[in-house]
């Protein structure tokens, strides 16, 4: 995601980033280079987590990085922020709409959203052999990036713009397989098996993997097919819709106070 930021005019001087430990650690450091100046806000879903993020990212007190200029908090934001990232993380939640409502909040007016995430391609090979053994779906459906686009409208953001790629991994044994996958995330499928297998149900997986997703090359090497879904959107300047009975929270009612304050003196 990081070379599209040189599409973006506006320079953050403070951004989000969600969950950097499940994004990946070399991409806050691509955009604390591209941002030197900028604070950072880090995100993590638990105490834990924000704690080992803390421990990974934050420089070593005889760091000159950590005396001089912005500081990387690992706190929410107290204000609303230019950009918020998050790389690798919509496509794990439970409720994503309510996800997305979260960052549109986070934004301030015309900051912008930046994300990735997996597309229904992804694990295409390791679905058909589950499917062909009868055994109950290895992960969860990932959603369609045209559908992304709609939801983000429906959140409240403006001018989304979806791309993907697909691209194929290879590994040099079952194992190393599926311990990647175990790190990429969790099965959220709802008639996901619901208990433990054992050790030989362990090694019929990888039996069946390694039968089935060899290459084709003949290298003896393990092809799987992810599909990278990537998105940006603005947040734009509120409406206030009219109607006998109108809520608006008030971090619109302030932009729109704002915005018709700068209004009027350009008249």
């Amino acid at each position: 995601m990081e070379p599209r930021l040189q599409w973006i005019v506006r320079q953050p001087a403070h951004w989000v980033h969600w969950e950097p430990l499940v994004g990946g650690l070399g991409g806050h450091a691509l955009l604390q280079r591209r941002y030197p100046q900028a604070h950072c806000y880090v995100i993590e879903p638990t105490a834990q987590r924000a704690t080992l993020a803390r421990q990974v990212l934050q420089p070593r007190w005889w760091s000159a990085q950590r005396w001089r200029g912005p500081r990387t908090h690992f706190a929410a934001p107290p204000s609303p922020v230019h950009m918020l990232w998050a790389n690798m993380a919509l496509h794990m939640h439970p409720d994503p709409q309510a996800l997305l409502a979260q960052w549109h909040a986070l934004l301030e007016v015309d900051g912008f959203l930046m994300f990735s995430c997996l597309g229904p391609d992804t694990l295409r090979e390791l679905r058909t052999l589950y499917a062909a053994r009868g055994w109950p779906e290895p992960s969860h459906a990932f959603t369609d990036m045209h559908d992304w686009g709609d939801m983000l409208v429906q959140a409240g953001f403006a001018e989304p713009v979806m791309d993907m790629e697909r691209v194929t991994l290879s590994y040099s044994s079952p194992e190393s397989l599926l311990q990647e996958l175990r790190g990429l995330g969790r099965n959220l499928h709802v008639q996901r098996f619901a208990g433990l297998r054992g050790r030989a149900w362990h090694q019929q997986l990888q039996d069946a993997i390694a039968a089935a997703l060899t290459d084709a090359q003949g290298s003896g090497r393990l092809e799987l097919s992810f599909e990278i879904c990537y998105g940006h959107a603005f947040k734009p300047k509120p409406r206030i819709a009219l109607a006998p009975q109108t809520t608006v929270s008030l971090q619109d009612m302030r932009a729109a106070l704002r915005l018709g304050n700068a209004g009027r003196e350009q008249i």
